[in-house]
């Protein structure tokens, strides 16, 4: 039985590559605030390695409820990401070198595994930033949690925030569907070889 990739799978391993690659050059998440006093909106924006935007604005507000300040070097994920996504990309120029479909298909299973541990790990992130508040704060409303939403939109007193990809989130996402469709595919294929 033929274990090699089709040209459809070869194809989708150096598309895949790229869109992570591009994961270098552009922000991969966003989160937006709106209020009142901010009309035309404050954002941030996480890349793989950073977060950048309005950063400082958004320490200061959340100062007033206790809320932890955001900064580069308190995040390990900016060392971790760019080194679990470099190595994913050498893997994949062995997965088309040797051109076994096993391979691609634990390779491919590595990308959604890096994808959930990576929501698991931001919405950790999130619980905490916006649940262990300092007890000093100059405002504290009882019972009252301030965690972003994971993906979409939530109120909270009277900012509206929306949580987001941005292009490198989508870049990721459009490599995350070519490899499992590409994998669905030779799975179907390799059925039907052996028939």
């Amino acid at each position: 039985m033929n274990r090699k990739l089709s040209a459809f799978g070869k194809v989708s391993i150096i598309l895949a590559i790229g869109c992570i690659v591009m994961l270098w050059t552009v922000p991969m998440w966003r989160i937006d605030l709106a209020a009142p006093q901010y009309p035309e909106g404050i954002s941030m924006q996480i890349w793989i390695n950073d977060v950048k935007g309005d950063v400082e604005i958004i320490n200061g507000l959340n100062h007033y409820i206790g809320m932890k300040t955001i900064h580069k070097n308190d995040f390990r994920e900016f060392v971790y990401m760019p080194v679990a996504l470099g190595a994913f990309c050498v893997l994949g120029l062995l997965v088309l070198v040797f051109n076994r479909r096993t391979w691609f298909y634990a390779w491919t299973g590595l990308l959604l595994l890096i994808a959930a541990a990576s929501m698991y790990d931001f919405w950790k992130w999130e619980y905490d930033y916006g649940h262990n508040l300092d007890p000093t704060a100059p405002i504290k409303v009882p019972g009252m949690a301030y965690q972003p939403p994971l993906i979409g939109y939530k109120k909270m007193l009277n900012f509206e925030a929306l949580s987001q990809p941005d292009i490198g989130g989508w870049f990721f996402i459009a490599a995350a569907l070519l490899l499992t469709s590409a994998a669905f595919y030779e799975w179907r294929r390799a059925k039907k070889q052996r028939l």
